[in-house]
């Protein structure tokens, strides 16, 4: 079953890869949608994908590039939309 995850992350998480690396976490695995700084310093992603992968992409949000210190993660679970073919970084 699909599920679509959107999240905000704050921390020292702009200026540390957070986006490289949530990418390429998205992509192994199999989550589709995309990442994004904020202009609050904070970054935000919405993905979509099975269950299990999205829980697993939610720890990772939790630690992100070796180089962040995230402080919090806000979540909202969702039924999927479909809309996405692929994991993206946005500006």
């Amino acid at each position: 079953m699909s599920r679509r995850l959107e999240a905000v992350i704050s921390g020292r998480v702009q200026m540390v890869s957070f986006r490289h690396y949530t990418q390429q976490k998205a992509l192994e695995l199999g989550v589709v949608g995309w990442v994004r700084n904020e202009p609050d310093g904070t970054v935000r992603t919405v993905a979509e994908g099975e269950e299990s992968a999205l829980r697993s992409f939610r720890e990772f949000l939790d630690v992100g590039s070796p180089y962040a210190d995230v402080e919090s993660v806000e979540c909202e679970w969702e039924e999927a939309t479909g809309e996405f073919e692929r994991f993206r970084i946005t500006h």
